[in-house]
Formats: C-alpha cells, structure tokens, sequence
C-alpha cells in the first residue's frame, strides 16, 4: 500500500511553490513606479476646470469686513459687535436710563455700546403706542358714554413708526454731525445707544396714560418728558466742553420734551 503511494508521478507539481523573490527588486519597482505619478489634475495646466482645486489654492473663506471699509457698511458682520450684549446688561442699562442722576451713562457704555436697545426700545414703543392709543380712544368712549360705535384704528401704527423711529434716528445723527463740524469729539453709535434707552421711560408711562383722567394724564407725560430730557441733557453736557454748545444741551431737552407732549396729544387725546 505504501509503495502504492509512493509510486505516484510528481512531475506535474513541479513550479507550484513560487519562486522566491528578490527584496531589492521589488523595492526599485516600486520607487520607479511611484516616480511616474502624477497630481491629477496637474498644478501647470491652464484651465483646470470647475470644482477642483489643488493644494496650492485653498478655496475662499469668509472674511468679515471692517465698518470703516466702504463694502464693510454693506455687510451685516460689521454690525455684530454692537449686538454684542446680554439680557443683564440691557437690563442694567434700562434702569440707568430712568435715572437721570445716576451717573455718566456713556462711561457705563464706552467699553460696548450697542445697538440691541435702540432697535428694541423703539420697535416695543411703536407697537405699545399704537395698541394702548386704540384702547384709550375705547376707555374715554366709555368713559363718556358716547353713542357712536368704536373702530381700531390702523393708521396709529404708522404714525407711531414714522415718528419714533424718525426721531430715534434722525436727531442723533443730527447732533453728531453738528458736534463734529463744531470740533467735539463724537461718536454716533454711543447716541443711539444713549437717545434709544431714552425712550424706555415713556413705554411704562404708556400704560399709566390709559387713566381717563385728562389731569393726571399730563402730569404722568410732564413728568416723564422731564425725566427723559434730563437723562438725555446731562448725558450730552459730560461729552460736550464749551459754553458756546450749551445751546445744543437746551435744545436736545426741548426736543425730549417736545416727543413727550406728542405722544400724549396724538395717542391719549
């Protein structure tokens, strides 16, 4: 049985273990063949088409732009630093603003003035106007007892826009471009941050004008008018040198003073 197995032909496995290899051929292969790649798309090629895009040449980022550059003005990063604040420190600076006395308010705001109360103040005292202007309208019908029907009226939301926005605006842009043509040193983002918290008074003092009592309603708009000026007035007199610019510190307390009788005469009539 032995002899059997043994007797078999063994010709034909002969070349089946493969054959041992040499070590430093295959290396110079392979450097050789990793020689002769190439970048695709290759780096000298003139139009590489669209989408790619090669090592040399990283695709663009965004760059925020700078307010003083005049593509920067356009751009709505430029603006986010003066959004930059929390609701503790919009809560600190409201109550600093129904205090006149309180302290210098632009050394409360020098190190981030913001933007966050104008827009907020004057949208919220937009919306309260024309809301609690209606429902006075309603309370002194009923208080008098008139016959004739009441109707919302509408066009006290775009009075109420036209002349809150217009005046938070427009009247502290008017001031720095007269305090820079007169030599003192401004900044026109610090009086829209102080001109709009300014405002915030006359948003409590709303609620309070729904009394139908003609009387008290113009001592409660007297009294805020007066607070709101002179928080505005002594704001301006410790940014402003000179006995000649005490007229612009008068006129901005009139102008308060003027927004507040307003309000009471076009609103709460």
């Amino acid at each position: 049985m032995e002899d059997s197995y043994t007797g078999l032909p063994t010709s034909h496995l002969l070349g089946s273990v493969p054959a041992a290899t040499n070590d430093e051929n295959n290396t110079a292969k392979q450097e050789a063949t990793d020689a002769n790649m190439q970048t695709f798309p290759p780096n000298h090629a003139g139009d590489r088409g669209r989408g790619y895009h090669t090592l040399d040449n990283p695709p663009e980022t965004f760059e925020q732009q700078s307010a003083n550059n005049w593509r920067g003005v356009f751009s709505v990063s430029s603006y986010t630093q003066y959004f930059n604040v929390d609701t503790d420190v919009v809560i600190f600076r409201l109550i600093s603003s129904f205090n006149p006395y309180g302290g210098d308010f632009f050394s409360k705001i020098d190190a981030n003035p913001d933007l966050y109360g104008l827009i907020w103040v004057s949208t919220t005292l937009v919306f309260v106007l024309a809301a609690l202007g209606n429902l006075a309208t309603y309370l002194m019908q009923k208080h008098t007892g008139t016959s004739t029907s009441w109707s919302f009226d509408v066009g006290y939301m775009n009075v109420a826009a036209c002349a809150i926005y217009g005046y938070a605006i427009v009247v502290p842009l008017a001031y720095y471009f007269f305090l820079q043509y007169m030599g003192s040193n401004a900044s026109l983002i610090r009086f829209w941050c102080m001109w709009g918290y300014s405002l915030s008074i006359f948003i409590i003092s709303s609620f309070l004008l729904l009394i139908p009592v003609e009387a008290l309603r113009w001592l409660i708009i007297i009294l805020t008018g007066v607070a709101s000026a002179s928080f505005v007035a002594l704001n301006l007199k410790s940014c402003i040198e000179g006995n000649e610019l005490s007229v612009a510190i008068v006129a901005a307390f009139f102008l308060q003073i003027a927004l507040a009788v307003f309000i009471k005469v076009w609103f709460f009539a």
